[in-house]
């Protein structure tokens, strides 16, 4: 019976063109091997692969071809296999047809997730970690086998964060560019869902914007019925503007919370969990109006974009998001309030994985703090301050 393990499999190859050399050059094996001071038997075994020549005789058949040993012999990129915990669900394709996965190691678990779950832009800038070659059920869930198209430790430094923060792959960039060759790869998720992708160890970092209007404060009330223990750092990264996103002119007059109830007034909505879903929420509740009269409060997005994307295209008049979607698509911002966006990160994570420190180094630099600042409705005089997340 054979073991599973997270652990990688290599397959070292090879590339050899001694015969098209030869062949070139126009050369029999018996003249190439009298040339080179070998014998014919051995000049077949070693185009045969049955022999790998020492370096002196690997020289010789160079100078004898007038070219350079790596053009005989040469090392290709080894085929490496890793096994992981398949989230979410893989794509149908053709049975042929690979399937991209991004592959993250948090803790001490291999996570797998299908390139396509990044969306419909991103999936196609994005580059994949590997290949899926082989699934099957366990347990505890799907296990499936990667063959990696990118460089273990490239993979095991990438960095893994839930949220809804585009600016997050901005991070990643400056990260890149300044620090070392890690990426930030982020799955859009509203905040709850964010913090629950965290506590089951399938990312590295949460973030959440979930304003409490009872203390005033954000995320921390909500981090505090949820996480148990002191093994959390709470980071902010920015405090930002959220509110209604409508189209150009706001031809519909729409101001308030109120103006949803209108007859012809379209929602677009995001899901339950997500702090625009929550100040929805506790802005119908103020108005006292039932969301069953708010047409569209059904109709589900996944993103600040996508709201600002069906209002740019007309499948709704108005929805509730940043103000930086809202410029990005061009349209009017009607403000509700300001909220801080943290990241939640395991300490646990910060001390064992290679560059996530390095993540929290950027997100404090001028360089980056300019660049979000540039994007609209962004405030960055609080950004990289530590939380407590118990008092006293």
């Amino acid at each position: 019976m054979r073991t599973r393990s997270s652990q990688p499999e290599y397959t070292a190859q090879l590339s050899n063109r001694l015969k098209s050399c030869r062949m070139e050059k126009g050369f029999s094996q018996s003249e190439l091997a009298t040339r080179a001071g070998v014998t014919r038997q051995a000049v077949s075994a070693i185009e045969s692969n049955l022999y790998l020549p020492t370096t002196a005789v690997a020289l010789r058949l160079a100078s004898v071809l007038d070219c350079r040993v790596e053009d005989l012999f040469s090392l290709v990129p080894s085929e490496e296999f890793i096994e992981g915990t398949l989230i979410g669900q893989l794509p149908q394709t053709e049975r042929t047809q690979p399937i991209r996965v991004k592959v993250s190691t948090v803790g001490k678990r291999t996570v797998v997730r299908p390139v396509t779950d990044l969306g419909e832009q991103l999936s196609f800038a994005i580059p994949a970690d590997g290949y899926v070659t082989e699934t099957y059920s366990k347990r505890s869930g799907t296990t499936v086998r990667v063959k990696l198209s990118r460089d273990r430790e490239a993979v095991q430094q990438e960095i893994s964060v839930a949220g809804c923060d585009p600016a997050i792959f901005l991070v990643g960039e400056h990260l890149r560019r300044h620090k070392d060759q890690s990426t930030v790869i982020g799955w859009t998720m509203g905040s709850m869902a964010a913090l629950q992708a965290l506590q089951r160890g399938e990312v590295h970092v949460a973030g959440m914007h979930l304003f409490d209007p009872v203390t005033g404060e954000s995320n921390l009330p909500f981090l505090r019925r949820s996480l148990k223990g002191s093994g959390y750092e709470v980071v902010t990264f920015a405090t930002w503007e959220e509110g209604l996103l409508v189209r150009q002119g706001n031809p519909k007059s729409i101001r308030t919370a109120a103006d949803l109830a209108e007859p012809m007034v379209t929602l677009i909505n995001r899901e339950e969990g997500s702090g625009a879903r929550l100040l929805l929420d506790q802005r119908l509740r103020a108005a006292g109006i039932d969301p069953t009269q708010v047409q569209g409060y059904d109709r589900i997005v996944s993103s600040h974009f996508d709201v600002a994307r069906a209002i740019a295209e007309r499948q709704a008049d108005v929805g509730i998001g940043i103000r930086s979607a809202a410029q990005h698509f061009d349209l009017d911002f009607v403000p509700l309030q300001t909220a801080r966006y943290d990241l939640v990160v395991p300490k646990s994570h910060l001390k064992s994985h290679p560059t996530l420190a390095h993540l929290f180094e950027t997100l404090v630099s001028r360089q980056f703090r300019n660049e979000i600042e540039a994007l609209g409705g962004y405030d960055t005089s609080e950004t990289g301050k530590v939380r407590a997340l118990r008092a006293g």
